[in-house]
Formats: structure tokens, sequence, C-alpha cells
């Protein structure tokens, strides 16, 4: 596989990340305009007007749990992962090698924190330099040596310097709009199946059938979206990070090494996982249906791309 340079990579990545995130506000009004659509004859209403009358509410509504999920996402990330602060006086070593790679970037220093498990993982966290954290797991610290330390830092690093991890997060509160969404009709389709059986009861649970099919449609799309970014964003980090330390192999062994136990046991969710360097979860590569859901990229080809690269 022939490497096609750091700067081409980060404009192809920007843009295919920037065209997956547009796509799911439209998703969204797509799926509104939809059941809308299909819902005319029991409304008795023009779809096209409605939906023009709905769509303020909906981006409203999209508007207050963006600001939720934004304001506590990283509360929300430390509770998931079981993560805690890392003191300079605990490890002298992991905060000295995070501060000479942000004095040569020019960086702020972000926040340190450590996850109690002796398996070997990384991510990054953040919306903006007040609350931006690289969180290690106690088995990446000790397990790596310090040049292969340094190439995770600095893949880390280049998330945040990226803003990676802001995209990241816009498209996990997507995700769980969905999620709601389709939950929520699923849910009312149960309740319209245990009143009592009329002809208006019969056409309500048509519609919320229909409803249940769209959001289901749109969630599964969100997915395969939300993924699309963050195997992008996976291989951007890792150019970006063999460009700050001028040492591509050393990240390409700690691949290696986070490749053989990467799994950490706090972790449950595909949501927070997707933030890892290597991911966190077990799963079948082998198969196709798996890898379409894949939060990241195979960590072979990942390899074989540092082996590639040549800093200047």
């Amino acid at each position: 596989m022939e490497y096609i340079g750091l700067d081409k990579q980060i404009r192809k990545n920007n843009f295919n990340s920037i065209l997956l995130l547009t796509a799911f506000p439209v998703l969204l009004l797509g799926m509104v305009y939809l059941i809308l659509f299909f819902a005319k004859e029991k409304t008795g209403e023009d779809p096209n007007i409605l939906f023009l009358q709905v769509t303020p509410i909906v981006l409203i509504v999209v508007g207050i749990w963006f600001f939720i999920a934004w304001s506590g996402h990283s509360f929300f990330i430390r509770m998931a992962t079981k993560s805690k602060p890392l003191e300079r006086k605990e490890n002298k070593r992991v905060y000295n090698l995070l501060e000479n790679l942000c004095i040569s970037q020019g960086m702020k220093m972000p926040k340190l924190n450590i996850i109690d498990d002796e398996s070997l993982n990384a991510f990054a966290s953040g919306i903006s330099e007040r609350n931006y954290t690289i969180s290690l797991s106690k088995g990446l610290i000790n397990k790596l040596n310090d040049e292969e330390l340094e190439g995770v830092i600095a893949h880390e690093l280049s998330h945040i310097k990226n803003r990676d991890v802001r995209l990241l997060i816009i498209s996990i509160i997507f995700v769980g709009i969905f999620a709601f969404l389709a939950e929520m009709a699923f849910r009312s389709l149960r309740f319209a199946g245990s009143g009592k059986k009329s002809k208006d009861s019969k056409g309500s649970g048509v519609i919320i059938l229909v409803a249940i099919v769209i959001t289901a449609i749109a969630y599964f799309l969100s997915i395969l979206l939300r993924f699309g970014i963050s195997r992008k964003r996976e291989y951007l980090a890792d150019a970006g990070a063999a460009d700050i330390t001028k040492r591509p192999h050393a990240l390409a062994n700690a691949l290696r090494k986070i490749a053989e136990d990467p799994y950490i046991e706090a972790v449950e969710s595909r949501d927070v996982a997707q933030l890892f360097i290597g991911n966190p979860k077990p799963s079948s590569h082998k198969a196709s249906w798996d890898n379409m859901f894949a939060t990241h990229p195979p960590i072979e080809k990942r390899i074989e791309l540092l082996e590639q690269f040549s800093p200047l």
C-alpha cells in the first residue's frame, strides 16, 4: 500500500469527515419528512406544510439534547471508562513525555487520566483547551517503552490538535438521538397494541409501525456514518503522531503490543469504544458484517502505513 502523504491525507479525511457529519442532520430531517408523508392519510395534512411547521420544533429539541450532552460529556465518559486523574507525582515519566510533545507543538498541556486496567489502550476526550484530556491505561504505561508510549501520546495529541474528539462527540450525540427515537417508536407500538381494538387504533398502529421502520433504518445508517468518521480519523491521527515524533516505527510497535491485549473491562458502550486508539471491546474481525460496524480500521493496515511513512 502506497502512503499518500500527510497533507493529502489530512485534506481527504477532513473532507470525508465533514461530508459524513453533514449527513446526520439531513438524515434526521429526512426521517421526519418520511414519517409525515406516510401519516398524511391519518392526519389529513399536507406533509410539505406540516414538515415546515415541525422542523423548527425538531431543531429546538435537538438543540436542547445537544446542549445537555455537550455540557456533560466529560462526566459521562469518565463514568463509562472508570478513568481518574493521574497526578504528576504518581508518574513523572508520563508527564515529562506529554510535556515535551506539547512544547514541541506549541500546545497547551491537556489533563492526564489513568484507567486502572492492565490491558493496553488510550483515548483523548474534551471539546476545548479547558477540558482536553488524555487517558492511558495502567497496562499501557507499564508495558510500553518511552518511544512507544511517546508515539501513543502523540497519536492522542493529534486527535486533540485536529479537533477529532469534538467531531466524534457530535456524531455520538446524533446516534443517541436516533437510538432514542427508535426506542420511543417501538414503545409506542407496544402501547398502541395493548389498548382496545378499533379502526382508529389500527390506523395508528400502522403509522407507528412505519415510524419504527423509518427510525430503525435511520439509526442503522447513522451508526455506519459514525463509524466511518471514527475509522478515517484513526488514520489521520497515526500520520500526525508519526510527523510529531519522527519515529513512525515506534507507534507501529506500540500498536502491535496494543493489538495483543486492548480490551478494557469497564468499557461496555460502542459509543465510548470509538474514542480509543485500539478497539477496547472484543470482536470478531473475520466477519464482514462485524467489520461494517468496526469502530477502528484494522491495526495491520495502520501499521503498514506507518512503516511506509517517511517524516521530513
